[in-house]
């Protein structure tokens, strides 16, 4: 797997150097030494509890530490014993649903489906699932449920699968990829019990073809556990010991549904794995991982940046912007602390939430991502006889010239306001890429984790909302 020296991300802050609103220079220099310090808990206190038998310390429970390691070591059993690997696994049972179904349908909520949803709109060609198998490449449409319970939602669902004819020639007919680590999840599972209900109807009750097509990625032991067990499934994976929803994207959870779309798998973990040894092995200063984590600390205790923006200029990359909105939300937020993330994309939400970030509260940190190759080739607006719209003055301008003029022209705004600013650089958007920027933003917020003094791992609150749910609905 020996392939070509490839681009990485670049973080750049100086956005956030100003005098009166934002940091210096010297205050993330000052920081330094903490922010070398979480990073050694990480490295030299998480890993090894993780990696022991030893039981772990109360003030550390849960420990779900095991996300950090995973890239590394599916790629090492991958080369060294590639067909007892759980990545061949994983794309061989891939290939069987692809060759035997047109459409599969993911149920997971949180962390169970948003990794694997913010893969496809990355990765995948915009209106993926509207393009002939063709021009998919023989891969199966994907879509995603089991992430609510919105009534109509999935009676639309059902009801377009009810049009799948099952065939043998991968033209048509259905599969499910169901991913919940306990299998408690009321959303997911009623969603199971019902999509389930509908696959089985569409087998006639043959109950071998149901069981090839329906896929569980969950815990080693558990309620969907069990029922996969009871219909015999052709293959079940697992999410890892020690590995939460939210850190599952690099499990079967992301991988799988990522291999059906026929996206670089191995190119994605070898960019999160890039990832890993540049958090390992660059100081503060030079390190992208820390010196996100730096200014987003320094910007909310000195300047009360308690919102934090991620302004994504391309609209690939809005779910995973919600992806990491939720990460953020659930590791931090908890103790009466944790900034609030919100996802913008630009230029569209320009038009909507640009006037309260440039003149509302002072309560912001903007990061964009700006990508700075593009998949396709640049539109120019071209010259028309019709020029009411004022248009052929700039005929020989491209989108992405249009683009960068507006990414240019929002941040001068905001540095005349004293808006603190600063900017991720993706090189492209493809597999590699996101997977170094998937994996930084969870090392980001280990890091800022262990920084304050919060334990990233666990969701109380989430849990306590699931119990009085449950309680509800059995009248108690």
């Amino acid at each position: 797997m020996n392939r070509p020296e490839r681009e990485f991300l670049t973080y750049d802050p100086r956005g956030t150097f100003l005098p009166e609103t934002g940091i210096a220079p010297a205050d993330l220099a000052q920081l330094a030494p903490r922010l070398a310090a979480a990073r050694r808990e990480i490295l030299e206190v998480d890993l090894p509890l993780w990696n022991s038998s030893g039981a772990v310390p109360a003030e550390k429970q849960p420990l779900d530490a095991g996300f950090h390691e995973l890239p590394e070591r599916l790629l090492k059993a991958y080369t060294s014993d590639r067909r007892q690997s759980e990545l061949h696994h994983i794309l061989g049972t891939a290939h069987r649903l692809g060759e035997t179904v047109d459409r599969v349908v993911v149920l997971g909520i949180g962390g169970s489906y948003m990794g694997a949803r913010a893969l496809m709109e990355a990765c995948c060609q915009p209106y993926y699932n509207e393009r002939s198998r063709a021009a998919r490449g023989g891969h199966p449409r994907l879509y995603f449920e089991g992430n609510n319970v919105d009534n109509d939602a999935s009676q639309g669902l059902l009801d377009l699968l009810a049009s799948a004819k099952l065939t043998a020639s991968g033209e048509d007919g259905w599969a499910i990829v169901v991913a919940s680590k306990s299998g408690g999840t009321l959303e997911t599972a009623v969603a199971l019990r019902q999509f389930l209900a509908a696959l089985r109807k569409s087998h006639g009750g043959d109950a071998k073809g149901l069981a090839e097509r329906v896929v569980p990625i969950t815990g080693s032991s558990g309620r969907l556990r069990e029922l996969a067990q009871a219909l015999g499934c052709a293959d079940t994976f697992p999410v890892p010991e020690g590995v939460g929803g939210r850190f599952s994207v690099f499990t079967a959870v992301g991988l799988l549904p990522a291999a059906l779309l026929g996206l670089d798998v191995v190119a994605l973990l070898e960019g999160a794995a890039a990832m890993n040894e540049h958090f390992r092995t660059a100081p503060p200063g030079e390190n992208v991982v820390l010196d996100y984590v730096g200014v987003s600390h320094l910007l909310e205790e000195r300047r009360g940046a308690t919102i934090r923006l991620l302004s994504v200029w391309s609209k690939a990359l809005e779910s995973v912007g919600l992806w990491y909105d939720q990460l953020l939300a659930e590791s931090l937020g908890k103790h009466e602390r944790g900034a609030t993330p919100l996802t913008v994309v630009n230029t569209r939400d320009l038009h909507s939430r640009a006037q309260q970030h440039q003149e509302g509260r002072r309560d912001k940190l903007i990061t964009n991502v700006i990508v700075e190759s593009w998949r396709t080739d640049p539109l120019a607006v071209g010259r028309s006889d019709f020029d009411q719209d004022r248009l052929n003055d700039l005929a020989d301008k491209t989108l992405p010239e249009i683009m960068d003029a507006a990414i240019a022209g929002t941040n001068e705004a905001y540095r005349h306001d004293g808006r603190p600013t600063a900017d991720i650089r993706l090189p492209c958007v493809d597999e590699y890429t996101v997977g170094q920027l998937l994996q930084m933003l969870m090392l980001a917020t280990v890091v800022e984790g262990r920084l304050i003094g919060i334990n990233p791992y666990g969701q109380p609150g989430v849990e306590k909302y699931k119990q009085n749910m449950n309680r509800i609905l059995k009248g108690g």
